[in-house]
């Protein structure tokens, strides 16, 4: 049986994982929602569903989709413990999406401008 990647990582010693912290960002530049779900998290999608609170078939479809809801691509990084960032790329300029960020995250970059 495969072993989470997690736990390979924590046995490693610090040179060999900054190695593979390159490759990991390296590789992570194009990946797939299944990829992303095996590689990162080694969780199935069972444990994944069972942290969305929906079904495994529910976790499958939207693995396979290439037109998804942000809000549902959001909860499922969140549920694999990351946090989706929208990002509009322009030849002079990059610029973070911030309207979909959830209402806390918007709450407190708002007090934080007031400071």
């Amino acid at each position: 049986m495969a072993r989470p990647f997690k736990q390979l990582r924590d046995r490693m010693n610090q040179q060999a994982r900054a190695r593979v912290d390159r490759r990991v960002r390296e590789t992570l530049l194009d990946m797939s929602l299944q990829e992303l779900r095996q590689s990162v998290t080694g969780v199935t999608q069972t444990e994944l569903a069972d942290l969305m609170k929906v079904t495994q078939g529910a976790i499958s479809q939207l693995e396979k989709r290439h037109d998804v809801l942000l809000s549902n691509l959001a909860g499922y990084i969140r549920a694999l413990g990351g946090k989706l960032e929208l990002i509009a790329r322009f030849p002079d300029t990059d610029v973070r999406i911030t309207q979909f960020d959830s209402e806390n995250d918007s709450e407190k970059k708002r007090a934080a401008a007031k400071r």
